[in-house]
């Protein structure tokens, strides 16, 4: 179909682009549809150009932005937390990106104008741009698309991509012309999920050579060569990260601003409170509750909170004993008080109880129901009694002493690890030592199990269980930080990941995750929501119903009304 005929036909451009409502809807919560029939999906998006929402947006001027800590490494590919891609993100652009003008809602065109699925849905290929130029000056060709998507679909030896798990089903990619990609698929997979998956913002596109120039492993290269909107100017440790347009971006007319200023500090903090609202920044990004009512009660400015891609846990080593009995990580989950958990950090950031599964999602077990199951109720009378019935059979009824506890270097995980550690303590005696980390060392020691339970919090690219229940919960996963390895639960995710049929596939997930409560791969502590200012004069965004802040970190769109 033609972006012309869609046009006579009135077809919404949300419904064009990927492919029809209930595909567009899915990939927010909603099972996956089927492939429509069998029908290709086509989009010619040539003529698509992306400007501020507002008319006359004004250009120049130079955006502060109070963001968290300064990234762990360079590699965003590699990386699992904002502070990476906060301030690494507009220096890239995707090969399709989520459009940032409905909170990430569309799938819009990027580096590729257009694109077609073929019609038995395991074929997608894609149209690049013409004569987009890299920071360097080295014009951007499918094999730079091809050497990214390689690397984060298929990592090499020591190259850990969380989103890996999303492009399980791609077999090959390859560039059959300069201007071309293409992505062949084992087997076909919603559309929606795929498009999702490429589009997000996580998956920017790097030039290959740097990758062969770098062995692949960018965590050392501060300025990697991107195609993006702005560009590293200056770079100061800890304390902010200058960019500068860039005056080729082959999108013409963006970006509005001449800069942008990333100034780093610690999230949910007085500092990034203090910075906003004396001026010192236009715009902050993860802030404490009193500083976004503050906010918001002042004139001139805006604060809101909305829900994030965000899950706060507790990771048990299962290669150490006695985590590696499931009675015992149930005994640790039971003997949690998660209502009490969210409502120690309320003053520090705004969090919700939930399970395994996305609470705020349709394929959720409903929050009444929750509260209802062992681990969940407000009275802990019942779960406490059974968690200490488990830690007996398992042969722990005099406790555990000694355990290294893991927490990353955040307000609200030192405040939770101390109130996690007197609930183990004085329900279970199971005695911890609490070890804090900045998140650099914290990331290496889960990843190499140098710890017996860890505190932090990990991101899912999608809301869809099949993105974060591969990448979480399966054995290998890249965020399977606990080694967890259930052989029930791995013969249900292929179901899950295929099922086209809405009242099955929710089925398979209720099973999964009855599984995960008799079997915790984790100890779930909350479930996260953010606040946002910022002064009124900074136009050019809509934050009000992100999820996935991850996805729309460009600031092209950004412009200063002052």
């Amino acid at each position: 179909m033609s972006e012309s005929k869609s046009k006579r036909r009135g077809v919404n451009r949300r419904e064009f682009v990927m492919g029809g409502t209930a595909a567009a809807v899915a990939l927010y919560g909603t099972p996956w549809p089927a492939l429509a029939q069998g029908v290709p999906l086509e989009y010619d998006g040539s003529k698509f150009q992306l400007a501020a929402p507002e008319p006359n947006p004004k250009s120049g001027g130079v955006l502060k932005y109070g963001i968290t800590m300064r990234p762990p490494h360079f590699d965003f590919h590699q990386s699992g937390t904002i502070n990476s891609l906060g301030s690494q993100g507009c220096m890239f652009d995707n090969l399709v990106r989520r459009d940032p003008r409905d909170s990430g809602k569309t799938i819009i065109p990027d580096l590729a104008h257009s694109w077609e699925i073929s019609k038995d849905g395991k074929t997608y290929t894609f149209h690049l741009r013409k004569g987009v130029q890299f920071h360097d000056g080295a014009e951007l060709t499918s094999e730079d698309v091809k050497a990214t998507f390689d690397r984060i679909a298929k990592p090499p030896q020591g190259i850990s991509i969380p989103r890996s798990t999303l492009f399980a089903a791609v077999e090959e990619i390859t560039a059959p012309d300069k201007n071309v990609v293409v992505f062949k698929l084992s087997a076909p997979r919603p559309p929606d999920f795929i498009m999702g998956a490429i589009a997000s913002g996580w998956n920017g596109i790097v030039r290959k050579k740097t990758l062969e120039d770098n062995q692949y492993n960018l965590r050392r290269v501060v300025d990697i060569p991107g195609t993006g909107p702005f560009k590293s100017k200056r770079r100061v440790e800890n304390e902010v990260w200058v960019m500068e347009k860039n005056p080729n971006y082959w999108n013409k007319g963006l970006p509005y601003l001449d800069g942008i200023e990333f100034y780093h500090a610690l999230p949910f903090s007085p500092e990034l409170g203090s910075a906003i609202l004396s001026g010192r920044v236009d715009y902050a990004r993860i802030l404490d509750p009193v500083t976004a009512r503050k906010a918001q009660a002042t004139q001139g400015m805006t604060s809101l909170n909305f829900y994030q891609s965000v899950i706060q846990a507790t990771w048990m080593n299962n290669k150490k004993k006695p985590m590696d009995d499931p009675r015992v990580r149930r005994a640790f989950h039971l003997a949690l008080d998660k209502p009490v958990l969210v409502d120690v950090v309320k003053d520090i950031a705004p969090m919700m109880v939930g399970g395994f599964i996305y609470p705020f999602s349709s394929v959720a077990t409903p929050i009444a129901e929750l509260n209802k199951r062992l681990g969940y109720q407000a009275d802990q009378s019942a779960s406490v009694k059974e968690a200490q019935a488990l830690m007996k059979a398992a042969g722990y009824e005099k406790g555990i002493q000694g355990l290294d506890f893991l927490v990353r270097e955040v307000a609200s995980f030192k405040v939770w690890a101390q109130a996690i550690q007197a609930m183990l303590q004085q329900n279970l005696n199971v005695q911890s030592n609490i070890r804090t980390a900045v998140e650099s060392v914290w990331f290496d020691d889960v990843n190499t199990g140098k710890f017996d339970l860890a505190i932090g919090a990990i991101v899912s690219t999608l809301l869809d269980p099949s993105d974060y229940f591969n990448a979480w919960y399966k054995k290998g996963g890249p965020q399977n930080y606990s080694q967890w390895d259930n052989p029930k639960f791995a013969a249900l995710l292929p179901q899950i990941d295929t099922e086209v049929d809405p009242k099955k596939r929710l089925e398979y997930i209720r099973q999964a995750e009855m599984i995960m409560e008799e079997d915790p791969p984790l100890l779930p502590v909350s479930w996260e929501k953010i606040n946002d200012a910022w002064f009124n004069y900074v136009k050019g965004h809509n934050p009000k119903e992100y999820f996935g802040i991850y996805d729309v970190v460009r600031f092209d769109t950004f412009w200063l009304d002052k």
